[in-house]
């Protein structure tokens, strides 16, 4: 089952093992069970500290294993073969019942362990779900840490009737004590929160008694890194605030243009970029969405204030906006009616769960024409519905598509409407944009790729924004308010691209400073710096 390479890695991941763990399968005569029996089989040979059986229980998910720890809970459990994006959430659930330390936060250690009350906690997954193994591995470590918690990973794709039975249309989705509790990426913060209704609040007092920043950074994406390191390094007061670090390349699967990288993941990327981030005097704040930019009075050396959703402010004596951009949405009806119940945004994540179904793909760009082509070969008919007289994507992509059999294209088509039947997508209704005659496809998914929309709705009335809702700025970085600087996406600089990114937050921060400088807000020892 695992490679002679992957064994010899493995074997010295589980020297770190402290304490026994037991793996119990529970198993049936399917191949799926046949490739488990091989991986559990081999897990078994690399540590003296791992032991292997088969459970005789009838009422256990089948193909599925336990991961047990000390103190003899099965307390997680992965239903479907733990492979793919979801190999390391396996690993990382061994070292951690075997005693192994987590690299968590102590102060967020603890209140996972205080949480009082039951959670039994199920996530469905995709196995070429990219966002999946974030939520597997939180659940799984809090279900170490607190002996009230439970975690099962079920693979959407081989326990389908549980999917079709509890509607799941997006991963990963997850439920507590049978119960929806979320969908999509969500942190260790994110989950804690939802379960301590306290936390929130407790945050915001926290965050409210900083002392102001020589630079705050708005945003965790790649501008937002490569700035926090630079102003770091040149031994500034930084502080970074972000919804989730990482924005929207924790969403991309394939990353193959950034120099000197020849291929990599998103979520690979990120972790790399946040490492590297809290190597330096950097202060993060995670799960933190701004509300408003309130400038004050900067001729008379007054701070900018940044305030929060959650109710805290921050102040800076310069600010740094890189919150990047979103997914576009069509903004028809139905459509937000239907997110997550078959409209749905990213084809690696949530394809496998349209298995043998017909879905639609919205827009004829490169996104649209790629999601395409990767649905084709999981779903039983592709629609692609392009706005356009023809398709955008480029050429070679187009007559990849184009030699699939199980694919329609459509050009000159505005989408109108997202039908379904209260509960699910049933189909959509587009319009003839040539006869302006309107046609319904039955269908069960809807992959909306259009595009991208800069997060500045809270800046509007703050600062100059560009007709398609861009800050404006200058070659430094410097937006329309002085002190105030932006990067990234979320900018009018062209091409929007991760290594642009970065570079852009680079020259904003080196903007920023060289503001605080000539404005006699930092001190010789940081000059110096």
């Amino acid at each position: 089952m695992l490679d002679v390479n992957i064994k010899k890695q493995l074997e010295a991941y589980f020297q770190n093992l402290k304490t026994p763990v037991e793996i119990v399968a529970s198993l049936d005569d399917s191949a799926k069970s046949q490739e488990m029996a091989a991986l559990v089989k081999d897990l078994d040979t690399l540590s003296a500290n791992i032991s292997v059986r088969e459970s005789r229980e009838d009422n256990e998910r089948k193909p599925s294993m336990a991961v047990i720890g000390k103190n003899g809970r099965k307390a997680i459990r992965f239903a479907g073969l733990p492979m793919g994006h979801e190999f390391n959430s396996l690993i990382l659930a061994i070292l951690q019942s075997g005693g192994h330390p987590a690299k968590l936060e102590s102060g967020l250690m603890q209140q996972i362990e205080q949480l009082e009350g039951e959670f039994n906690f199920e996530t469905y997954i995709s196995l070429s779900c990219q966002n999946c193994p974030e939520v597997v591995q939180t659940l799984n470590l809090m279900a170490v840490l607190n002996p009230n918690i439970t975690h099962t990973m079920i693979d959407g794709a081989l326990f389908q009737q549980e999917v079709d039975e509890r509607q799941v249309m997006a991963v990963p989705s997850v439920f507590v004590n049978g119960k929806p509790f979320g969908q999509g990426r969500m942190n260790t913060a994110e989950i804690v929160a939802k379960l301590d209704v306290n936390a929130e609040k407790r945050a915001a007092e926290e965050i409210s008694k900083k002392d102001p920043y020589d630079l705050l950074i708005v945003g965790g994406g790649p501008a937002g890194a490569a700035a926090a390191i630079y102003a770091a390094r040149k031994g500034i007061r930084t502080g970074v605030v972000a919804d989730r670090f990482g924005g929207q390349v924790l969403d991309t699967m394939a990353i193959e243009n950034f120099i000197s990288v020849k291929e990599t993941e998103g979520p690979k990327l990120v972790a790399n970029l946040e490492q590297h981030v809290l190597d330096y005097d950097v202060d993060v704040m995670s799960n933190q969405r701004a509300s408003a930019l309130i400038e004050n009075n900067r001729a008379a050396g007054e701070l900018v204030e940044v305030q929060l959703e959650s109710g805290a402010a921050l102040q800076s004596k310069t600010v740094l906006m890189a919150t990047g951009a979103r997914w576009r949405e069509m903004n028809v009806p139905g459509e937000q009616e239907y997110r997550g119940k078959g409209v749905a945004y990213c084809p690696h994540c949530d394809g496998p769960l349209f298995k043998g179904k017909r879905v639609a793909v919205i827009g004829g760009g490169n996104s649209g024409v790629e999601a395409a082509i990767d649905l084709a070969g999981i779903v039983s008919h592709v629609t692609l519905i392009e706005f356009d007289s023809k398709l955008r994507a480029d050429e070679v992509l187009q007559q990849k598509l184009r030699s699939l059999g199980n694919v329609t294209i459509i050009t000159s088509a505005l989408t109108t409407e997202v039908s379904g039947d209260g509960k699910r997508v049933n189909g959509l209704v587009y319009k003839n944009r040539e006869t302006d005659k309107e046609i319904r496809v039955e269908l069960e998914g809807i992959f909306v790729q259009i595009g991208l929309v800069p997060n500045t709705d809270f800046l509007k009335g703050s600062l100059e924004l560009s007709p398609r809702g861009e800050i404006m700025i200058d070659a430094r970085g410097e937006t329309s308010v002085p002190g105030v600087f932006a990067a990234g996406d979320v900018t009018t600089a062209p091409y929007k691209q991760i290594i642009i990114a970065m570079g852009s937050g680079a020259t904003a921060s080196l903007g920023a400073f060289d503001y605080l400088i000539r404005n006699s807000f930092v001190t010789d020892e940081s000059q110096a710096a």
